[in-house]
């Protein structure tokens, strides 16, 4: 499914949140529910890799000389 790899988390969640909503209408035929459900577990997916992505970016830093180290915080006991 390239076309959903071009969305925007927000616009990925967007869409997947319109299929919930379908969804729980309860009046949508059987083949149609397994198709949103499908198309729902792809936005899902892609949404947790955008996160994913996100998460590792945000817990790197770069040293003074550019090369990236992890980031963490010592939390006090």
């Amino acid at each position: 499914m390239a076309k959903e790899k071009e969305l925007t988390f927000e616009q990925a969640m967007e869409k997947l949140e319109d299929i919930v909503e379908k969804l729980e209408e309860g009046d949508v035929p059987l083949e149609e529910a397994i198709s949103y459900y499908k198309e729902g577990m792809e936005l899902s997916k892609l949404c947790h890799n955008k996160l994913k992505h996100v998460e590792t970016q945000l817990t790197q830093v770069l040293t003074d000389d550019g090369q990236a180290v992890d980031f963490s915080i010592n939390e006090e006991e």
